[in-house]
C-alpha cells in the first residue's frame, strides 16, 4: 500500500509529520493493507494565516483493488485531530464497503447439500 501525503503552502509539510501520518495509517488500515493500492492524504489549513475553529482539513482518497476511490474529509481544530479523524472515518467507509462484498459473496455461494 502506497502512502502519498500533500499539504498546502499554509501546512508546515516536515519529514516527521509525513512518517506520523504514515504510521498512523498503516496501524488504523493494517487489516486492508493487502485490499488497497494507494492512499493519498491532502492536507490544508482553510483560513491561511488567520486563526480560527475547525480550519485544519485532512482530506484522504483510498485506492481499493477493482474498485471506485473511496474519499473522506475531516476537518478539526489541530492537524492531529484532523488527520485521526479521516483515518476513522475512512477505516469506517472500508468496513463497509468490504462488508457489503463480503456479504454479496456469501449470498452468491451455493448451498452444500449433506
Amino acid at each position: 500500500m502506497q502512502i502519498q501525503v500533500n499539504s498546502s503552502n499554509h501546512i508546515d509539510s516536515s519529514s516527521r509529520l509525513n512518517e506520523w501520518v504514515r504510521s498512523t495509517l498503516e496501524s488504523t488500515l493494517q487489516r486492508y493493507e493487502d485490499d488497497l493500492t494507494r492512499i493519498e492524504v491532502h492536507l490544508r489549513d482553510e483560513n491561511g494565516d488567520k486563526a480560527g475553529p475547525q480550519d485544519k482539513r485532512c482530506q484522504m482518497e483510498a485506492r481499493p483493488k477493482g474498485h471506485q476511490p473511496i474519499s473522506v474529509s475531516h476537518t478539526a481544530g489541530s492537524l492531529d485531530h484532523a488527520i485521526e479523524g479521516a483515518a476513522n472515518k475512512l477505516n469506517n467507509a472500508l468496513e463497509h464497503l468490504f462488508g457489503k462484498l463480503r456479504s454479496k459473496r456469501s449470498v452468491l455461494q451455493p448451498v452444500e447439500e449433506e
